[in-house]
């Protein structure tokens, strides 16, 4: 008997029973009515079979008191419960049986509880995500909404602003038409000038010859005449190689007082035209005189470099058939001299408006552009390219931003300081002949020269493509006279 009970206490079947209790009395109301009857018969088969155990051990204790021994408890309290019509079933397993099987349905009861609240806070969480993304999928639909409206919105703008653009792009296509038919008609006007002046320089040089011939001539005349005639000599005419000297050599002299002339009036004349109409767009007068001599000083270097190249192409051209009494260089020359408006100036002009543009030391608006000055450039390149035919060839001074004032070299413009011993900036270039000044330069002169021209901040590069998109040229167009023409082109 002592077994029997200790293993009833020791599977705990009351506290199990207790819990199952608590446990259907809190889910009752959800269970259905098929689940609270199957919980009804499993706590009555528990009951049952905790009174079996108990009937076990009530017939071992009887078994231990003898035949009378515990009869009359049994009379007053188990028969009148058993005459109540119930009725125990004979168990067909062991005790052993009963309590294991206890034991499992406990477990199996305690991972169904576990697993079930499992399930639910799953649920609650699938529950609890499904509704955030209910709420996102509104937002997003919403925000949808919203961007098919601003959608629609900007495409009636855009709808009306193509509508306008292409007014003004027709517009505009009418405005270029007009300007293409004016440059043509320019070109045209400008292809005539040049025709004139090729045929005035032509005339012109056969004129010079021409001249220069007489003048040969009257000179044999005279030593025919004379038994010892003076050698008369000139500044620049080379001495004569043969009897039949060459048109460079004849007309050098002249040729030379024309150039020095022709720089005079570019200083004199288009230099204040062209300063003129840069102060229509540039209200500094310094920055206008420094674009005015780096244009001089480029226009020369443009105009020497073409010179080599023209001079290496005559050359080369004319070594495998020269044949006379001058020398080749000389032939060259000649050939160059009678030949200048095989020139091309626009290359040159184009190049030194390339290197004005990328030139740190000047600055522009951006409205505007250097061909507004191209016809200055032009000039100047042809009057260089001219002078690297005489012999020596003039050529400009150095000259740099800072450097000691020389009365040999410069004057002084009118708004200098007379005291100040370095040059500021440069107004006009000295013309050089070999190493002799024979045209002074101006230049203006103040204190503190040196330290502006470090401190000078160098401009950012400009970038022009070859047709701006508005570029200002002057209201009035120079063509220059039939007088200018003789007395300024060779």
């Amino acid at each position: 008997m002592a077994d029997t009970l200790r293993r009833l206490v020791n599977s705990s079947p009351y506290g199990v029973l207790q819990d199952k209790l608590e446990a259907w009395y809190k889910d009752y109301h959800v269970f259905s009515c098929d689940q609270n009857l199957n919980r009804c018969c499993e706590l009555v088969e528990l009951t049952s079979k905790i009174q079996g155990q108990l009937f076990t051990i009530l017939n071992l204790t009887a078994q231990e008191g003898g035949h009378y021994s515990g009869v009359d408890t049994l009379k007053s309290r188990l028969l009148p419960w058993l005459g109540s019509c119930f009725t125990i079933a004979a168990s067909s397993v062991s005790t052993d049986t009963s309590l294991s099987l206890i034991q499992e349905s406990m477990e199996k009861d305690r991972k169904i509880r576990e697993l079930s609240s499992v399930h639910e806070s799953d649920i609650q969480k699938i529950e609890d995500k499904l509704c955030s993304t209910r709420i996102e999928l509104d937002t997003v639909k919403q925000e949808l909404a919203d961007t098919q409206i601003e959608l629609d919105s900007t495409k009636n703008k855009s709808a009306t602003t193509l509508l306008a653009t292409e007014d003004e792009i027709l517009h505009l296509k009418a405005e270029l038409r007009v300007a293409q038919d004016q440059v043509d008609l320019y070109k045209r006007k400008l292809d005539v000038l040049d025709d004139h002046e090729r045929q005035v320089r032509i005339l012109r040089d056969e004129i010079s010859f021409l001249t220069a011939e007489k003048t040969v001539l009257q000179e044999r005349l005279v030593r025919s005449r004379s038994p010892s005639p003076l050698p008369r000599r000139s500044r620049s005419v080379s001495p004569v190689r043969g009897e039949s000297p060459t048109r460079a050599q004849l007309t050098s002299s002249s040729r030379h007082a024309r150039l020095v002339s022709r720089f005079s009036d570019l200083y004199a004349t288009d230099k204040l035209e062209s300063q003129s109409l840069l102060r229509r767009y540039i209200d500094d007068l310094e920055t206008v005189q420094r674009i005015l001599f780096i244009a001089v000083v480029e226009s020369f270097q443009a105009a020497k470099m073409a010179y080599r190249q023209f001079k290496t192409r005559v050359r080369k051209t004319l070594s495998s058939t020269h044949i006379g009494p001058e020398s080749l260089e000389d032939a060259v020359v000649d050939y160059i001299v009678r030949n200048l408006d095989l020139y091309d100036v626009q290359t040159s002009v184009n190049d030194v408006i390339n290197a004005m543009n990328v030139n740190p030391r000047i600055s522009f608006p951006p409205e505007v552009d250097f061909v507004l000055i191209s016809s200055f450039i032009r000039e100047a390149c042809r009057i260089a390219f001219a002078m690297q035919t005489l012999d020596p060839a003039l050529d400009l001074a150095f000259s740099s931003d800072g450097e000691l004032y020389s009365d040999v070299k410069y004057r002084r413009s009118f708004d200098s300081e007379f005291t100040a011993p370095l040059v500021a900036y440069h107004v006009w270039p000295a013309l050089l002949e070999g190493d002799i000044i024979i045209l002074k330069g101006e230049a203006v002169t103040r204190r503190g020269a040196l330290w502006r021209s470090r401190s000078r901040s160098p401009s950012p590069v400009r970038s022009r493509s070859g047709s701006p998109s508005r570029t200002f040229m002057p209201s009035r167009s120079r063509s220059p006279s039939p007088g200018r023409l003789s007395s300024n082109r060779l």
